[in-house]
């Protein structure tokens, strides 16, 4: 599991799910509140190196660019990628504006089987654009209507649609 910024609450789909998948281990990041993205990458690369078995990873909001930049350095132990919410951290109009340190994204193809989930209303990130970066990666693009930012605050806390893309998802690896 890939939090994003200030992490995912205890009511947040993230941990809801890790606490129902009993391999499922959270990267944490020494500073949620004030990322800095050569950490946070650095923390990926050294939570999915240390892993001995390959890993699927399950990435929301800022922990998708996080996972985009560390792709060179673990692509061997991926064996997918699910990705929910991608923020536009391009737009000079994110909030909070050191968000913007972590893109522009690669758009280089990824080298494994990935799914991005992305809301028509999502204040981060525009349809159109997780569109746009889904395209460049070869990512299967799932519209979730208007669902914010797929997090408790926009009512997502158990998100049982997204269980079920999930299972579908890992049945397909």
């Amino acid at each position: 599991m890939i939090p994003g910024y200030t992490n995912s609450g205890p009511d947040h789909w993230q941990t809801r799910w890790q606490s129902r998948l009993s391999t499922a281990r959270r990267v944490e990041q020494a500073e949620w509140s004030k990322p800095v993205r050569q950490d946070w990458v650095a923390r990926l690369i050294e939570e999915v190196n240390a892993s001995t078995r390959p890993v699927v990873l399950v990435a929301h909001s800022l922990g998708v660019p996080t996972l985009i930049h560390a792709v060179p350095h673990i692509a061997d132990k991926v064996a997918g990628a699910f990705l929910v919410a991608p923020p536009d951290v391009a737009n000079p109009a994110i909030r909070p504006k050191h968000l913007m340190t972590f893109g522009p994204y690669p758009r280089e193809p990824l080298p494994f089987p990935s799914l991005t989930i992305a809301s028509r209303n999502d204040p981060f990130g525009s349809f159109e654009h997780a569109d746009d970066i889904a395209n460049a990666w070869g990512s299967l693009l799932v519209d979730a209507g208007e669902s914010g930012h797929i997090n408790a605050e926009s009512g997502h806390g158990p998100w049982p649609e997204g269980t079920m893309v999930f299972a579908q998802f890992l049945n397909r690896l």
